[in-house]
């Protein structure tokens, strides 16, 4: 069983974001990176499905050089080969442009199953693993908790609103977006690191930057201010207009 896992660099949660020039991206030329958190689960998702089933892990990263490092930390977790596409105007590229060279990596490889992450941390959409299952013409499904393989098909569990949980069935190859906290995270021992050097790491060229089909408008950090509001009225209507403004305006019940 070949499975792919798609992974992002993204800056880490403790870096202090500050917002660049053209206030449609964070100044990251002094930020820290680390892998994107929910890919980290999608990754331990498939080296325990190659535990069970056996086969082959891929992973696969779109941007610029620096992501090298996170599919060399994919390799000390247990992957077996890493394929990056690199293009400097995928480091905030939309989920089009992303999905887009994603699967020009992926053709090629046939796999039976890709798994990306639920969301990015940095952007958060949560569209790339849904317009990469378009591309690559597979049946995809989202938020996924389990994942059982039986032969040709697969038997996922996904997570619904209000506690609900749904079971699908469906075929080989697919592509799925992993929730997190479906498994407990592994981390790469010393042996790892080392065997990871000796692992093929191969990259290929983006191809040109096309128009965006989203774009940023303006990114800023929240100002924090107090807000003092006086309600008035008899005690009955200050009480129904506290309990509106408490649920409705401030969203704490």
């Amino acid at each position: 069983m070949r499975i792919a896992v798609c992974v992002k660099q993204v800056v880490t949660r403790e870096w202090q974001v500050r917002v660049d020039e053209s206030k449609t991206w964070v100044r990251d030329a002094d930020a820290s990176w680390e892998l994107n958190e929910p890919d980290a689960y999608a990754l331990e998702e498939s080296l325990r499905l190659k535990e069970k089933h056996g086969g082959e892990v891929v992973v696969v990263s779109a941007g610029p050089a620096r992501a090298t490092q996170v599919l060399r930390e994919a390799l000390a977790r247990g992957a077996d080969r890493a394929i990056h596409v690199q293009g400097d105007h995928l480091a905030s590229a939309d989920a089009f442009a992303t999905a887009d060279a994603l699967a020009s990596a992926l053709k090629e490889e046939q796999v039976d199953l890709v798994l990306t992450g639920l969301q990015s941390d940095d952007q958060g959409f949560a569209q790339v693993g849904v317009v990469l299952a378009e591309k690559l013409g597979a049946p995809h499904s989202t938020i996924i908790m389990d994942v059982q393989v039986h032969g040709s098909e697969l038997r996922v569990k996904r997570e619904l609103e209000g506690g609900w949980f749904q079971w699908i069935a469906m075929p080989l190859p697919a592509v799925l977006t992993i929730q997190s906290g479906i498994n407990q995270l592994r981390y790469a021992t010393l042996k790892g690191i080392m065997a990871a050097k000796k692992k093929e790491l191969k990259v290929v060229a983006a191809a040109p930057a096309s128009a965006k089909r989203q774009r940023i408008t303006q990114i800023y950090v929240p100002s924090k201010a107090k807000l003092t509001k006086l309600i008035q009225g008899s005690p009955a209507e200050a009480g129904k207009e506290l309990v509106r403004a408490l649920k409705e305006d401030a969203r704490v019940i």
